[in-house]
């Protein structure tokens, strides 16, 4: 049987964090189950975070910190695994993003990143870089969760979400994962932490057909921006006329799309359809 898989923790600082729990853990002579069930986890998410092929969150890292006594170590390490894995053309806007008080954004076939569940945006992920290794997958994913960390604050930014039907009718990452990631979106929705339009497929065109696209706000100065995105590419825009041409497209589908209340109502529904298939599959035999 193969021993553990190796870590470098120079590769990465997801790597870094694994062979840090492993030596930890060894430290206290503890086996991954063992630990698992000091924590309130399972062994083996023990075990992948170890490997890299888990991200931890940052509650599994305080966790850690607490039942390992490192003096803060795990928590002072999560923000760093969220932090330098954006791609190139995304590092303007994740500079900025943070700083915005308000947030309007289309993201054309997908729910925003702010609002996607781990298991959906690790389908996308995996759908996107089919060549990827899972370690890099995994960073992928710490680096949106982390940008996620922005709707726990004191002062998080107004979010207003325009969504195309069929982002939430596709059943990303299969039917029970859509119907998890449609009840968190109305758990933010009812939590107050973002409101949601829904442009339905039977509107035909609208101004925001061709792409995705986000226009934020803010309270210091900075001048309205832009940010419109295609796989593997975006555009940071500055430029004033090019922004107000982006708030009038944006302003011409939200008048196009359902209201607040109808587009709960709608994500509710498709919601239920999604965990209905998913119970008929894994009611099925075999």
């Amino acid at each position: 049987m193969p021993g553990p898989r190796e870590l470098d923790p120079s590769e990465s600082m997801l790597a870094l964090f694994g062979s840090e729990l492993r030596e930890h853990r060894s430290r206290a002579r503890l086996s991954q189950e063992n630990l698992g069930e000091v924590l309130g986890y399972t062994g083996s998410l023990v075990g992948q975070i170890e490997t890299g092929r888990r991200t931890p969150t940052r509650e599994f890292a305080e966790r850690l910190d607490g039942a390992l006594e490192t003096g803060g170590i795990f928590s002072k390490l999560w923000p760093h695994i969220t932090r330098g894995q954006f791609p190139g053309f995304f590092k303007s806007y994740a500079e900025l993003e943070p700083r915005a008080c308000q947030m309007l954004e289309y993201g054309g076939e997908l729910i925003p990143g702010l609002g996607q569940t781990e298991g959906y945006m690790r389908a996308v992920f995996e759908a996107g870089l089919p060549l990827a290794p899972p370690e890099t997958i995994e960073e992928k994913v710490a680096a949106r969760l982390g940008r996620q960390e922005l709707l726990r604050g004191p002062t998080r930014p107004l979010l207003w979400w325009l969504l195309a039907e069929n982002a939430i009718r596709r059943p990303v990452g299969g039917f029970g994962t859509m119907a998890d990631q449609l009840g968190h979106l109305v758990d933010l929705v009812r939590s107050r932490k973002v409101v949601i339009q829904v442009l339905e497929t039977s509107r035909g065109a609208h101004a925001l057909l061709e792409g995705s696209m986000t226009l934020m706000s803010f309270a210091d100065g900075i001048p309205d921006t832009g940010y419109v995105e295609a796989p593997h590419a975006g555009v940071l825009i500055e430029h004033p006329d090019t922004v107000r041409e982006l708030r009038l497209s944006y302003d011409l589908a939200r008048a196009d799309a359902l209201s607040p209340e109808a587009s709960l109502n709608l994500v509710e529904k498709v919601a239920k359809e999604h965990q209905h298939h998913a119970d008929e599959h894994r009611a099925e035999p075999g």
